[in-house]
């Protein structure tokens, strides 16, 4: 039972809370990777986010914010959530600017919605949709990408301005529709991918591209990763200029490689030519995205790895992931792989660690049933560990935001 005091002083952290936006009790569905936060807030505006953080730093009460949800298994469950902050009310995109190619918007829109927008003058913003329903908030902190990454980078790359709300409840901004050098923190890169635990990600700026006339994709089989890693290394070397080069290959059957060839009608032919040319006479073609592209290999439940590596080391990894069973999907042109693996984890996550630093690479346990998260070590070496420690620290002395899920227990 709790006591009188624990009691009037929870009652009295709801208040402060509930003074700066909707704030109702949390329930089996606002858990975060299985730890059961105690309240929901639901701001509307960045200065109810800097309300809410303040009044939760002044009580502290750890905050885990929330985007639409998609991913919050990813990285390590969170040592603390006693309040959910929820987004998804902030879903307006706030300016497009066709002429200038950027996009503004808030953080909890659907990435899907701001391709709408942006999309009505033959525009993108030039990322995966990786996991339906994704929020713009949900995909910086993880710093999710898909096969346009060989092209066009990551969020981190298109990112060109963020306004964040502080572990105080200050709000910042940096960047903007012109970039300056100047000197200290590059703010922005250090948001991308840090799962919520510096700073509230309220708004962002991005650059955008313009859709492609025409789009193409030649595929071609095969049936081990040495043949994989010399279709993908023919076209990556060739003067065609793909947007992407994909492997999909499931366990137990083959795989296919893609090719995504986009631009003006009579240019996209001539490549695709060339392409199924350096791939083979059994090459074919589609103006239809094949299946599962843009989308993870892995279902619910299974252990969800990200491998990298450079270029050359393509094959070495596939043939890794072949070896202990994992369903692999992803960027041949890029060395950004995605893994399911579905047996025997700690030791097939030790593999293809091992194989990919071999290839300069890493292996990261995105996500993962509880017991695996318990028995292996989710992110792996992390060499600059010390420095991201006192990072978190300047931004977050008194660990609030999101503490644990990120690499180190950060």
């Amino acid at each position: 039972m709790a006591s009188t005091s624990s009691t009037t002083g929870s009652r009295v952290a709801r208040d402060a809370l509930a003074s700066a936006c909707e704030v109702h009790d949390a329930g089996p569905d606002d858990h975060v990777d299985g730890v059961a936060p105690s309240l929901v807030a639901r701001p509307a505006s960045t200065e109810q986010v800097s309300e809410v953080v303040r009044a939760a730093s002044a009580h502290r009460l750890t905050v885990v914010p929330r985007g639409r949800g998609t991913k919050l298994s990813w990285g390590m469950p969170p040592s603390s959530a006693d309040v959910v902050l929820d987004l998804g009310a902030m879903d307006q995109v706030l300016d497009h600017a066709a002429g200038d190619l950027i996009v503004a918007t808030q953080t909890g829109a659907r990435l899907a919605d701001v391709q709408d927008v942006v999309a009505r003058e033959r525009q993108q913003l030039a990322v995966d949709e990786t996991v339906p329903g994704a929020s713009v908030g949900g995909t910086l902190a993880t710093n999710a990408s898909g096969p346009r990454r060989m092209a066009t980078g990551t969020m981190r790359d298109l990112l060109i301005g963020l306004t964040v709300v502080r572990a105080d409840g200050v709000v910042a901004k940096a960047g903007g529709r012109v970039v300056k050098n100047v000197a200290g923190y590059d703010l922005g890169k250090l948001m991308v991918g840090s799962y919520g635990t510096l700073a509230v990600v309220t708004e962002a700026l991005f650059r955008l591209h313009p859709l492609a006339e025409t789009r193409r994709w030649v595929a071609a089989d095969f049936d081990d990763a040495r043949r994989a890693q010399e279709m993908a290394q023919a076209v990556v070397h060739a003067q065609v200029v793909p947007t992407a080069v994909e492997v999909d290959w499931p366990a137990g059957d083959g795989g296919r490689l893609h090719v995504l060839l986009e631009g003006r009608p009579e240019g996209v032919e001539r490549r695709v030519q060339t392409v199924q040319e350096l791939l083979g006479g059994t090459a074919t073609t589609s103006e239809v995205a094949p299946a599962g592209w843009a989308s993870y290999p892995w279902e619910k439940g299974q252990t969800a790895v990200k491998l990298t590596c450079v270029l050359s080391g393509v094959g070495e990894l596939l043939a890794a992931a072949h070896e202990v069973g994992a369903s692999v999907r992803g960027s041949a042109g890029a060395g950004v792989l995605h893994a399911a693996v579905t047996e025997r984890e700690a030791e097939a996550v030790q593999r293809l660690r091992d194989v990919s630093g071999q290839q300069q690479g890493t292996a990261v346990v995105l996500d993962a049933p509880a017991a695996v998260k318990q028995d292996v070590d989710v992110w792996g070496p992390v060499p600059a560990l010390d420095l991201m420690r006192r990072v978190k620290e300047r931004f977050d002395p008194e660990g609030l935001l999101s503490p644990g899920r990120f690499v180190g227990g950060i």
